[in-house]
């Protein structure tokens, strides 16, 4: 009698991360007679901060964030996937990747997840209201201004920006121990955002991506998202009231759009799984070209793979969202995934948070960062 698998799977709530998911297990079952995968969801701020070993007790197979897989490495509870995959469908997916996707899953020589989703900070901008993306910070502030400006600083975004302004300037923030950032680039970053800051809508501060997409979509006013995670269902016409645009972000710095903090997510397979062969199927079936320019992209995904941001198919429902981002996100700073950097992460938006709202000077937030940074690496 033919064995029956079921894995299960655990991914986040918003269309962009639930719909590809789901598709694709029906497809695969389709394929993959005996086969059945199922799919849980969690809000975007349960994907951000729950712990992985948390949910490789409970799932298969997980949607997870690059920077929890020093810590996960370190738990013990994550399958390598070079364990059960074939090498040259590793190589193949490396070379596929946008930017440093598969990268930032590869940690100690052995790979944790593979992409399946890639992001960066971007541009978010209302087409039908602004002929052109803002090219600078300096512009950024104009439109600010007048009232046309809205920026996601619910942490841990304030922090992911203080990334990006950071890498932008040519002043990328530390991955190893020590300082997170030398003192003067750390004080021009702080004085771009606390400009922005006072002239964007206070609402801001409670705002992830999701929450200000919405907003820049429905709004009479608004414009510019200037520095926003990528959610391309937002550029097809339909999918809100008004279809987003999206673009290269501006430059604070003089090098044009490069040094974006990274986000995207990955499929991972649980240490503890029953069927460490069929899950890495699954996964590599999922983050390869076809599935990536064909189900996924149709069913809400945001893919990983470059054959799929390459495809006109692909590009064209969105707005040409992909092209209009591809060096953002080719260019993008990878985030330190050393094990403790989440607690980094959770401690340093709120410092950067106590900062832009006047309860801390910059000079103490920058110390403040840079002494939570140099704490989060293990002592031994």
């Amino acid at each position: 009698m033919m064995e029956h698998i079921i894995l299960r799977g655990m991914t986040w709530s918003d269309p962009r991360g639930y719909d590809p998911v789901v598709a694709a297990a029906q497809a695969f079952a389709a394929l993959s007679p005996g086969v059945e995968i199922t799919w849980d969801k969690r809000s975007l701020q349960g994907f951000e901060s729950t712990p992985v070993p948390e949910l490789a007790a409970q799932y298969d197979l997980m949607i997870i964030d690059h920077p929890h897989v020093g810590a996960a490495q370190a738990a013990g509870c994550l399958l390598p996937l070079d364990l059960h995959a074939k090498p040259w469908d590793l190589t193949r997916l490396a070379g596929e990747t946008v930017g440093k996707s598969y990268a930032s899953y590869t940690l100690g020589g052995q790979q944790w997840a593979l992409p399946i989703d890639a992001a960066a900070q971007v541009q978010a901008i209302r087409p039908d209201k602004r002929s052109a993306p803002a090219q600078t910070f300096d512009q950024v502030l104009t439109a600010a201004r007048n009232g046309t400006v809205i920026w996601p600083l619910r942490p841990p975004h304030n922090l992911m920006s203080f990334f990006t302004l950071s890498a932008n300037i040519g002043s990328p923030c530390a991955v190893t121990p020590g300082p997170l950032l030398p003192g003067a680039a750390g004080i021009m970053v702080l004085e771009a955002m606390q400009a922005l800051h006072d002239l964007v809508d206070p609402a801001c501060t409670g705002m992830d991506p999701i929450a200000a997409l919405d907003a820049l979509a429905d709004s009479a006013t608004l414009e510019l998202a200037p520095y926003i995670y990528l959610y391309a269902p937002y550029g097809r016409t339909g999918y809100r009231s008004h279809r987003i645009g999206y673009h290269d972000i501006p430059a604070l710095g003089p090098n044009g759009p490069l040094g974006s903090a990274l986000g995207g997510t990955g499929i991972a397979v649980s240490a503890q799984t029953k069927h460490p062969e069929t899950a890495t199927a699954f996964a590599i079936w999922l983050a390869s070209a076809k599935v990536q320019s064909g189900l996924y992209a149709q069913n809400n995904g945001q893919p990983g793979n470059a054959v799929a941001w390459g495809n006109d198919t692909v590009n064209r429902p969105t707005g040409n969202t992909y092209a209009q981002t591809r060096m953002t996100h080719e260019a993008a700073w990878l985030r330190p995934r050393h094990d403790g950097y989440m607690g980094f992460q959770h401690d340093g938006a709120d410092i950067l948070t106590d900062a832009l709202s006047g309860r801390t000077s910059h000079q103490t937030a920058l110390a403040a960062l840079n002494d939570r940074f140099n704490e989060s690496f293990p002592n031994d």
